[in-house]
Formats: structure tokens, sequence, C-alpha cells
């Protein structure tokens, strides 16, 4: 069977399983990404994430995650909403309304797998949702499904950045796609709307001032310094793709998975301080918001809190 019709087999079968949009590249080091990356973690953007210091060489080169690998599939996965959040109650990053990614995505990759096999053939490979050390933007970017922009985020042309990326690391040698141009331009909307100038430079996002780190990632107590630049944000942030211009382009998701839950519709500051641990783990069974826990978010909502105001006022 030719390469091409390999490439459409496998385009074809994602898009049945849900992927929005599918794109190819050559398994190779990624050689613009190296310096980025040294001088990211020269400059201590990583913070407390001590994990991104770990497997340079893999996060740069798929051959050393498998083996023979010939071609990097990425796949993008809208979830946008079809529901926002009430004003003025504290807010949820848009990728945690529904079940966690992590587990739908593996399902969908699985199967996808199983398939190239079937019709294809003894392909070898290894699957990744944003558990390894794999640059999931860069492999997007150089697969042709959009550019990085100013805020760190891959941008589709026609769909914005309100995307789950993963990928297919396999030994079957495929036609890649090419590149984007960089559509930006002079727009610098995302770095004058983040709350905490955590986007130094375009492109680049110094993670230790990010109200997502902040939220989720952090262990520890938030620096007070930070005081009142949260905007109301008690998990992740999306202030710099909601100001993005290109998002007016973004539709709701098919994926019934990612719908938003009932429970984000009326939870105010006292419904979270007084949840126990039990109910948390009961509302929330299989979301994103176990990541942080019922403490971490209590800890962010008194950051997030006025001095001197009590929850429910």
């Amino acid at each position: 069977m030719s390469a091409n019709k390999n490439r459409d087999l496998i385009r074809e079968e994602a898009i049945r399983l849900g992927f929005d949009h599918v794109g190819f590249s050559r398994a190779e080091f990624l050689e613009e990404e190296a310096p980025r990356l040294d001088q990211w973690l020269s400059n201590n953007y990583q913070g407390k994430m001590s994990y991104m210091e770990r497997w340079f060489d893999k996060r740069l080169d798929p051959r050393l995650l498998v083996d023979d690998a010939k071609t990097v599939v990425s796949l993008l996965l809208n979830y946008f909403p079809e529901e926002m959040q009430s004003e003025g109650l504290p807010k949820i990053s848009k990728y945690a309304y529904g079940k966690d990614y992590h587990f739908v995505i593996k399902e969908k990759l699985k199967s996808l797998t199983e398939f190239i096999r079937e019709k294809i053939g003894e392909v070898n490979g290894r699957a990744f949702v944003d558990s390894a050390p794999v640059l999931d933007r860069a492999w997007a970017k150089k697969s042709g499904l959009g550019w990085i922009g100013k805020n760190g985020n891959l941008i589709h042309p026609k769909h914005g950045s309100f995307f789950f990326i993963a990928e297919l690391i396999i030994d079957l040698e495929l036609e890649p796609d090419g590149p984007l141009r960089d559509y930006c331009g002079t727009c610098t909307k995302c770095i004058d709307a983040c709350p905490t100038q955590a986007i130094v430079a375009p492109k680049v996002v110094d993670g230790s001032k990010c109200i997502s780190y902040f939220t989720i990632e952090l262990k520890e107590a938030i620096p007070l310094s930070y005081k009142g630049q949260f905007e109301n944000w008690a998990f992740g942030c999306d202030t710099c793709q909601d100001v993005c211009p290109w998002n007016k382009f973004s539709k709701p998701t098919s994926e019934n998975a990612f719908l938003k839950r009932n429970e984000f519709s009326s939870m105010s500051y006292s419904d979270w301080e007084e949840m126990t641990a039990e109910i948390f783990k009961e509302k929330f069974k299989e979301s994103p918001l176990l990541r942080t826990g019922l403490e971490g978010i209590k800890r962010n909502l008194k950051f997030i809190l006025p001095h001197g105001e009590k929850p429910g006022q």
C-alpha cells in the first residue's frame, strides 16, 4: 500500500474517532527548538516544575522515545465549550470543564493504533498525551496544524487555539506536511492582557509567573507579591486565549466528555469552601481538578479573595 494511501487511511480514521485535525511530520531532531528550550530552562522559567529539566534530549528527538521512529502523527481535539461559566464565580479553565482529557484521548489513540495495525500491518510506536517528554506544540506546528502564537499556544487558522494536542510516534514512513506561516502579525493582545505579565517576549512564557502554574502546578504557598492579580482564576487561566482574535473562529466541541459539568453553573466561593473531600471526589471523578485537589483549590480561593473578604461575600 502506498505511503499516501496510508496517510489517508490514518487521517480518515482519526477524524472518525473524533479528532478535529491531523498532521504528519518526520521523526527527527528538533533543531530549532533545542536552543529555545535550553534558554528557557536557563532562565528558570520552569519554576518548580523540575520534570521539565529532565530528558532534555528525548524532548527534542522522538527517535530516543521510539526505536526506528519515522513519523510523528499530531492530532488536535477541540475542547471549546458551548456553555461558559456564569459571571462572578471562581473561574475554571475551559479545558477542565468536563472529563480529564487524558482518559478521553488515550482511548481514541488506542483505537487508532489498533486500526493502523489491522489495516496497514505491523507498525510499532507509542501514543503520547501530555504525559511524556514530547514537545506537543512544536510537533503540531511542524505537522502544519497551525503556528505558535505570541502566547506560546498553537493557533489553527480556522479554529483558534482551544485544542488538546496528542501524538503517535511510529516506525512507518509517511509523507510529511509542511508548516504554516505565522499570522499573528503585529497583534500583542495576549501579551497586553496577561494578568501577571508572564509573556515576557513574543512566544516566550515565563511559566513561573503564569496563573495556571500557580493554581495547578505549584504545591506550596502562592507568593504574596501576586495578590490581586489573578482576576478570579481558581484553576488555570484562559486570558491570553480569550483575547486572541483567532479564537473568534472557535466552535463548540463535539466531544460529549468535555461538556461542562452542571456543578460549575452555580458553585460560589462558599460552596467550594464548605465542600468536603468525599463530596469533591464524588462530584469531580475523572476531572482535571483532581490534579490540584480540593485543598489546592481552597488555597487558590483564599488567595484570590480580596484582603479581609470572606467566602460568600
